[in-house]
């Protein structure tokens, strides 16, 4: 009686595998961190940098063509010296048909997947981990990391690759050339009474438009708490001239606390900046991209320009060599080179 159960279980597992799609991916990154910052610190100026990263997509599909699925990620990776142990995520949940897929759990973000925004890299910023993603047009105020420093750098709702994300919802839909993307996250409430704090809300949205080989987009969040608010308006257009890709990208964002021109406190201004980005093939192989922001926040040690350069070089089997520099608003210079590789 035991064999017979043992053998029906197995084959009613076999069935439910062949009826669902499961698939796992991901990439691997190392090399040099050059961070000025970190000049007179126990990390020092240069270290390693890698993360090693794989993904789980879960997907299965109702009779009546209503597709659900799920993702989560396992990460290890060594920043600024600090080698971090492999973590599971938070997982993100999606129900999908007709144009329209709800998501649930650790969401991408409104903002976060706004076109037009990210740099055309492979880590979708200078070098090969990013390089503090000084190129994004929304990471206003600095990103200095001290007691005085309160930046507004990554100051909304994004899928979390090492922790359990914002637990929110979100509606996408698609449909032809346009686009629109709606999100909510709440953050839970705060006891520290009576009263209560009220946790972290955000509500994001983005709608993009694609004609020819151009796209258009504009994004707004709403974050508030207790009364308070940050809110980020941000607007692209990308397109291709033939010999160079070619994006330009504005942000305003409110309420920004970040340090001083001279180090020994913080400003709180709402502060605009604007970037101009663009991309060129300079052989069968070869790839560059280079970006320029202009940030005005009075006062503030992350007023003024920006620039940055990264260069990819392709090895074929979905490795490439991965080299960039920038200097960021704030006067802090990084250097990045490395290898990344996908599987």
């Amino acid at each position: 009686m035991k064999k017979v159960l043992f053998a029906t279980t197995a084959l009613i597992a076999t069935a439910s595998m062949a009826a669902a799609d499961v698939r796992i991916s991901g990439y691997g990154r190392f090399g040099l961190d050059y961070n000025e910052r970190n000049d007179n610190t126990v990390v020092g100026e240069t270290n390693i940098t890698s993360r090693l990263r794989l993904q789980f997509d879960m997907s299965a599909e109702t009779d009546g063509g209503v597709a659900f699925g799920a993702r989560f990620r396992a990460q290890a990776e060594s920043r600024d010296g600090t080698p971090n142990g492999a973590t599971f995520n938070g997982a993100r949940f999606f129900a999908s048909a007709g144009g329209f897929t709800l998501q649930v759990g650790n969401i991408t973000g409104a903002i976060e997947a706004m076109p037009g925004t990210y740099l055309e890299t492979r880590t979708a910023g200078i070098g090969i981990d990013g390089a503090d993603f000084t190129s994004h047009v929304a990471n206003v105020g600095d990103s200095f990391t001290n007691a005085v420093s309160g930046s507004d750098y990554f100051g909304w709702d994004a899928y979390s690759s090492g922790g359990t994300g914002r637990n929110g919802v979100e509606v996408i839909y698609s449909q032809g050339a346009f686009g629109a993307h709606l999100s909510y996250s709440k953050d839970n409430d705060v006891a520290v009474g009576p009263p209560v704090v009220e946790g972290v809300q955000r509500t994001a949205v983005h709608l993009s438009y694609e004609f020819g080989d151009w796209t258009a987009a504009i994004g707004y969040q709403d974050e508030n708490q207790d009364g308070g608010d940050n809110d980020i308006l941000i607007a692209s257009i990308s397109g291709d001239l033939g010999f160079a890709g070619v994006r330009l990208a504005y942000a305003s964002v409110d309420n920004v606390t970040s340090r001083n021109a001279a180090g020994t406190g913080t400003v709180n201004n709402d502060i605009d900046k604007f970037g101009l980005y663009g991309t060129f093939d300079i052989g069968a192989a070869t790839s560059l991209v280079a970006f320029v922001t202009n940030e005005d926040n009075p006062g503030g040690a992350s007023d003024g320009t920006a620039y940055g350069i990264h260069v990819s070089h392709d090895l074929g089997g979905g490795v490439s060599l991965e080299a960039g520099a920038v200097e960021a608003s704030d006067d802090n210079t990084t250097v990045q080179a490395g290898v990344y590789f996908s599987f």
